[in-house]
């Protein structure tokens, strides 16, 4: 007999939120909304979705409170919740050999190493989920609440080859699933995670093709490569004979080739560039990075897509409103992953030429996770605060990717504050040039948490 979902417990109310007025607090728990018990947030949040609303709550005291909001259809009670889902999260049954979690160091962060593949936080937080493990019930509650979007790991779409992918011989065609999500008015950003030798070449070709032909229901499809830790190398090679190879500058190149004419082709015929490719890419080649166009929106920005783009156009806004010299005679070093390092680096030049400050870039090499795993997003504490060691700056910048949702730990568990004490300065975090700006204007602030999570309220 499967038990019932635990409650929500709420883990903050939204000041000024409709929750705070009717005396909502941190510590209490969502039982019931209408009468019905939410499974998870997405529920919580459909079942809100009426203009007035009965919510039972278990008070932090122990005692029961029911309160009924009247309220917009699409408005927001301002509840936060500990935890997405409440009744544990549905976990993959694959065994890919590309898989990151494979690779995993020990000593990160305990969440790091579940591993889920739950199509609800892919609609609430953006995932990439594979769709291989879904039931009937999982199907029926997609009809009926319009999840929408969810990120798809797709890697290739011929059916043979997908299941060796994933080393799952039952795993259902990709292209059957997207179809009926269409059906049902769902639409998916699309992922393939590029393995040389394996799903590139023809391979990749095809999979656009396929995909790109159930546009608008496939919006989006981005080509990132592979990111694999010494570990997972050694594990790769021994059980499946396969060498996940860094890409060079040549094979970039080749990648960037392919995707080209499939984007003008694209959009000459839906007005959508649909196909983009990892910055990584275009980085690794030493090529322009794509206009804005390009991007359809910037969809699978936390992906790798479009980062540089929006970095640059950051900038190109932000210096219109600095004031020269307004931060002159401060000494900045801006730590970041290798890879884009130089390219922030010439930016950097300019941003010093403006504001007066001194600022260095200092790219940093992942021991953690290996050399070749060169993205902000996974290098840990360890690696900024031992490579930037003897560095005297007056502010350190680091990169907010690296950082957690809720902006206070690296991917290792250490703390910002221990990293600040490590430093021996103030430390800042930016995403953007107009982040770096602010923290030489005001110094840094505590880290702010990652903008509103992917899903939508479905009245809208």
């Amino acid at each position: 007999m499967q038990r019932p979902p635990a409650p929500g417990l709420v883990s903050a109310v939204v000041p000024g939120s409709l929750a705070e007025e009717a005396g909502i607090e941190a510590g209490d728990a969502v039982v019931s909304v209408d009468g019905r018990v939410p499974r998870d947030v997405v529920d919580f949040q459909f079942f809100a979705a009426a203009h007035e609303v009965e919510v039972a709550i278990k008070k932090a005291n122990g005692l029961d409170d029911l309160i009924l909001f009247e309220k917009e259809i699409d408005e927001d009670l301002g509840i936060e919740f500990e935890r997405a889902t409440w009744d544990d999260v549905i976990l993959c049954n694959n065994n890919c050999f590309f898989c990151f979690l494979k690779g995993l160091p020990k000593g990160m962060r305990k969440t790091l190493y579940t591993k889920d593949d739950d199509y609800r936080l892919s609609f609430l937080h953006g995932n990439f989920v594979t769709l291989t493990n879904l039931t009937g019930a999982d199907w029926e509650r997609l009809e009926e609440q319009r999840l929408s979007p969810l990120n798809v790991s797709v890697h290739a779409t011929e059916l043979g080859l997908r299941r060796h992918m994933l080393a799952n011989d039952t795993a259902p065609d990709i292209i059957e699933q997207l179809q009926r999500l269409g059906s049902l008015g769902i639409v998916a950003h699309t992922q393939i995670v590029l393995c040389p030798g394996v799903n590139d070449g023809e391979h990749l070709a095809r999979s656009i093709r396929a995909l790109g032909e159930l546009h608008p229901a496939v919006q989006t499809i981005s080509v990132v490569p592979v990111g694999a830790s010494p570990k997972l190398e050694q594990w790769s090679l021994k059980r499946d004979g396969i060498q996940l190879v860094r890409p060079n500058r040549e094979y970039a190149r080749g990648i960037i080739q392919i995707l080209q004419p499939l984007q003008k082709e694209f959009r000459k015929r839906f007005g959508a560039t649909i196909v983009q490719c990892s910055d990584e890419y275009y980085v690794t080649a030493d090529l322009p990075i794509p206009g804005r166009t390009t991007y359809d929106g910037f969809p699978q920005y936390e992906n790798g897509i479009g980062m540089v783009r929006t970095m640059l156009e950051d900038w190109s806004r932000t210096r219109r409103r600095v004031r020269p010299g307004a931060s002159a005679g401060k000494q900045v070093v801006i730590g970041t992953a290798a890879l884009i390092a130089p390219t922030l680096a010439k930016v950097a030049q300019e941003v010093s030429a403006v504001t007066g400050a001194e600022i260095r870039v200092k790219g940093i090499t992942n021991t953690v996770f290996g050399e070749r795993v060169n993205v902000s997003g996974l290098v840990c504490g360890k690696d900024y605060v031992e490579q930037l060691a003897g560095e005297r700056p007056d502010i350190f910048i680091l990169p907010r990717p690296s950082l957690d949702y809720f902006g206070e730990k690296f991917l290792d568990s250490m703390t910002v504050a221990e990293a600040g004490d490590r430093l021996g300065a103030p430390v800042g975090f930016a995403a953007l040039w107009s982040d770096v700006v602010e923290i030489l204007e005001r110094g840094p602030r505590a880290p702010h948490r990652n903008e509103a999570p992917n899903g939508a309220f479905w009245s809208r």
